[in-house]
């Protein structure tokens, strides 16, 4: 017989049923033989009960084999209700009988066989001196309606155990998948940013040695002089690149910025790409964050230029406002249709203005691109400072037809 549960205290209330059968029968026993009154046939079937009913808590089959299992019970109701029927006093035994019959039976057995145990002990009533009385009645019918009441309140705080038992389960398997929802999200935002990082830096680096080394090849015949300023610039270029390089790989500073203002950075590298700068306002110092950004968006912008325009003229204005920082880009290039750029139908695999726009977005910035074929392009970005606007998510504002970079 299995009389284990979901609980520590529902185990400790099984054990106190069984607690109770024992203790009620050793005091019945004790009882009879003091007083004389227990011996013979009804010692003995008083001693086959307690060995019986002990044999529910000690044999494994009874516990896992559910036909033995009544099978016990009936055996053990079927000595129980001789003996009563010789001793009437042990018809105390009852009250925990009551909760057994109620545990491995059905509800409808279950109820049939505790009014059976109830009339047993009014039958067995009836036979003691002054016969039948409404106190006799009254007795073991009260020990049903309290074994029924504390069954009920028995399975309903099993259910109760059960269900929070299994809403703990779904809360840890919840937990487990939004942790490993976090992790992949952290692992693609993560790949996401080495993807621009590596575009704005190791690619845009690499791309102007190809450009720079294509311009001294062609120039070294008739001009050995520029042929080797374009060589030097090379090395230059090569050498910031694998500085980029470690930088990146150690997530500091831009070599560019160190030890260099933001206006000193673009002025620099708008001349390594022949576009003209200008500063306006009273430059004052921004976050990392937003100095890179910059950065990046004005090599990003310098390169597409460059690659894909083939303007005439470009032009870097960064502006330094009283609750924003701007910066614009202008080239009078063939233009290009930003609107199918911003679709995503422009060059697959590229993260230009993808880039761009992640980054500001990040920084609640502002990111306009317009352009058209033949008129050229501007890319023109707003960063508030500190508190003075709210983030906008996504910020891009695309203006526009034509060939996307």
């Amino acid at each position: 017989m299995d009389h284990g549960a979901a609980t520590p205290a529902l185990r400790w209330l099984n054990l106190a049923l069984h607690g109770l059968f024992f203790t009620l029968l050793a005091v019945l026993v004790l009882r009879g033989l003091l007083g004389g009154r227990l011996a013979g046939a009804a010692l003995g079937l008083a001693l086959v009960l307690g060995a019986g009913y002990a044999l529910g808590a000690v044999l494994p089959g009874l516990r896992s084999d559910r036909r033995r299992a009544l099978g016990w019970l009936g055996a053990v109701l079927a000595v129980w209700a001789a003996l009563v029927l010789l001793r009437p006093e042990f018809g105390y035994l009852a009250f925990p009988l009551y909760f057994v019959c109620l545990h491995l039976l059905s509800t409808r057995w279950a109820l049939a066989a505790v009014f059976g145990v109830t009339a047993v002990v009014v039958l067995a009533q009836a036979g003691t001196d002054g016969g039948l009385t409404t106190a006799k009645v009254l007795g073991p019918v009260a020990g049903v309606l309290v074994a029924l009441l504390t069954a009920y309140g028995y399975a309903a705080l099993y259910r109760e155990s059960r269900q929070r038992q299994q809403l703990i389960d779904d809360l840890v398997v919840t937990r487990g998948e939004l942790a490993a929802s976090q992790r992949e999200a952290g692992r693609l935002a993560e790949r996401q940013r080495l993807a621009a990082e590596i575009h704005d830096t190791l690619a845009q680096g690499l791309s102007s040695i190809v450009l720079l080394a294509r311009s001294a090849e062609s120039a070294l015949p008739a001009d050995p002089g520029t042929a080797a300023e374009r060589i030097a610039e090379v090395s230059r270029t090569a050498a910031e690149n694998l500085a980029e390089a470690r930088s990146f790989v150690h997530a500091l500073t831009p070599p560019a910025l160190q030890g260099s203002t933001l206006s000193e950075a673009l002025r620099r590298l708008a001349g390594r790409s022949g576009a003209g700068f200008h500063l306006d306002g009273e430059p004052y110092p921004l976050p990392v964050e937003a100095e890179v950004a910059l950065l990046r968006l004005t090599q990003e912008a310098l390169a597409n230029a460059v690659r894909h325009a083939a303007a005439q003229r470009i032009a870097v204005t960064l502006s330094y406002l009283d609750d924003a920082v701007t910066l614009d880009v202008f080239d009078d290039g063939v233009g290009f249709d930003p609107l199918a750029a911003a679709r995503g139908t422009a060059r697959p695999g590229g993260f230009g203005l993808h880039g761009m726009r992640e980054r500001i977005a990040a920084l609640g910035g502002h990111l306009t691109v317009e352009s058209a074929p033949g008129e050229g392009t501007v890319v023109a970005v707003s960063l508030p400072l500190a508190g003075a606007l709210p983030p906008v998510a996504g910020a891009v504002d695309v203006v526009g037809a034509g060939e996307a970079r």
